[in-house]
């Protein structure tokens, strides 16, 4: 049988016998061990400051006026001033310390007392604090250079609007120099370019068309309840005389656009087309292709008038061909001239909303219709309203 040996537990030596034994054993203060710190005394919290102060900043201990710190500094909130703490600190409440910033790390390899801009408080909790590089200033029409953007110079040049360049220049059509073209690419006004056989096959198969507008018809968009123009391009309502060898298709619809504009109370020649360099021509910031209209009047003052011819004051159609201002800006000279007696025939190099209407009723007339039969060289001729042809290879605006 094996014999069991008596344990018996006893005090150390030179513990006093006659101390009462604790209740409960305290548990450690945090820090940097596990035995609980001794308080200190004043004498030696001033001894530490002064070590300190010898020692220089301390990124573990001298955490600032918002109380951060490492382990020392924790253990110097609890149990005494600390090296980073003064007596004054010692006593103060929680409540009325200055309050941790959200986001701060409590322990940083970095000098505790730099400060941290706000704004990059939401990069130190993704883990990174480098800068977000500043935006790309946005660049010019023209650089200093002078070069600009391919698609820009064609336009300027007639080839193709600025869509048709950008798919060119992307489809690899477009060459500068005999170097094929990137998108994007900025080039001296100088260059040579040269356009693939493909990018022209593609640009004669768009189409232009010619609609005769009739009254009630909007020429974009459908608004107030009126139906666009374009509803009119079907193939029974293509003109019998239109003698074209082409084939009207659904495709021809697609991104077919009006190169200016009739208010629903105009009627004449609109013009829709898929191709830009049409829209450029016709209604471009440096568009001077004439539009001729042929528009019937009232005098205000007299609207019972049959001869509005004899009761105009001639200074009313010397204001209409020039002088007028509308939005402030003044017009561009326009051709004015009496067709009848009851009608004006006036030819214009610009396209404001409205502009003879407008015009119209500063000099005194009432526009009771307004007809258009002419854009550049394209005449509406005999087109009956409600009826399209398609633009002939031989027209030009």
């Amino acid at each position: 049988m094996t014999e069991r040996k008596k344990i018996s537990l006893s005090r150390p030596a030179g513990a006093d016998s006659d101390a009462p034994t604790p209740s409960r054993r305290k548990p450690p203060v945090r820090g940097s061990g596990t035995a609980p710190r001794k308080r200190m005394t004043a004498a030696e919290a001033e001894q530490a400051r002064a070590e300190a102060a010898a020692r220089g900043p301390d990124p573990w201990h001298d955490r600032g006026p918002a109380g951060h710190g490492g382990p020392g500094a924790a253990a110097g909130r609890r149990q005494g001033p600390g090296p980073g703490r003064s007596p004054e600190r010692a006593s103060e409440r929680p409540q009325d310390r200055a309050p941790e910033r959200w986001g701060e790390p409590r322990y940083d390899h970095r000098d505790p007392r730099e400060a941290y801009p706000p704004a990059r408080q939401d990069q130190r909790r993704l883990g990174t604090t480098s800068p977000r590089p500043p935006a790309a200033p946005r660049q010019e029409a023209t650089e200093a250079d002078g070069r600009l953007r391919l698609s820009k110079l064609m336009s300027e040049r007639g080839l193709a609007s600025r869509r048709e360049a950008d798919e060119w220049i992307d489809a690899g059509w477009v060459r500068v120099d005999g170097e094929v073209a990137e998108l994007g690419t900025r080039v001296l006004p100088s260059v040579h370019i040269d356009i693939d056989p493909q990018a022209r096959e593609q640009q004669t198969q768009r189409v232009t068309i010619l609609l005769h507008k009739p009254v009630g018809y909007v020429s974009g968009q459908a608004e107030d309840g009126y139906e666009p123009a374009v509803v009119l391009i079907q193939p029974d309502s293509r003109w019998a005389e239109d003698k074209l060898p082409l084939k009207f298709n659904r495709a021809h619809l697609r991104h077919l656009a009006p190169a200016g504009r009739l208010d629903i109370d105009s009627t004449g020649l609109l013009v829709l087309t898929q191709d830009g360099r049409v829209a450029k021509a016709l209604i471009g910031e440096d568009s001077g292709v004439e539009k001729e209209y042929l528009v019937r009047v009232q005098l205000i003052e007299q609207p019972e008038a049959e001869n509005v011819m004899a009761v105009t004051p001639p200074e009313a159609i010397e204001a209409l061909r020039f002088g007028l201002e509308l939005d402030g800006k003044p017009l561009k000279p326009a051709q004015v001239s009496w067709q009848n007696e009851q009608q004006l025939r006036v030819v214009l190099r610009e396209g404001r909303k409205r502009q003879i209407r407008r015009m119209c009723e500063l000099v005194g007339l009432k526009v009771v219709g307004l007809k258009r039969v002419r854009m550049g060289s394209v005449v509406l001729g005999k087109l009956p309203a409600g009826q399209w042809r398609y633009l002939r290879p031989d027209e030009r605006f």
